[in-house]
Formats: C-alpha cells, sequence, structure tokens
C-alpha cells in the first residue's frame, strides 16, 4: 500500500498530547483587539481541548499521528 499524506497546514495547527487529546489555539485573537476586554483576551491565550466527537476530522488529515 502507498503511503498517505499528512495534511501540513492541519499538521501546523493541531498538537496531540500523549493520551492522544488534539490541542488546538483559540481562535479571533489575531486582530481586532481594541474592542475586545482584557478578561476575554486573556482567555484566548489559553490552549484548549478539540471534543472527542470531532476526533474523526482529523483521520484522515493526520494518519501517522497516533
Amino acid at each position: 500500500m502507498y503511503k498517505l499524506k499528512t495534511n501540513q497546514s492541519v499538521c501546523k495547527r493541531f498538537r496531540f498530547t500523549r493520551n492522544s487529546k488534539i490541542l488546538k489555539r483559540k481562535s479571533c485573537k489575531s486582530h481586532l483587539l481594541q474592542k475586545k476586554s482584557s478578561k476575554r483576551k486573556r482567555k484566548l491565550r489559553r490552549i484548549s481541548v478539540v471534543h472527542f466527537h470531532d476526533r474523526g476530522n482529523f483521520i484522515n488529515n493526520l494518519p501517522y499521528s497516533n
């Protein structure tokens, strides 16, 4: 069987933990930050975990991850 290609854009945006959870950065942090409160911007700094129901969307894009 031939080798599957990894989607590089997905590879750069998501990471896996040891327990094979998927980590992602939160959105809305790149621009238009003046109107957002400090509390909201502070919460956007955190890394969040992708819900386990959405895990199937990553299997085709990251075939050799876990």
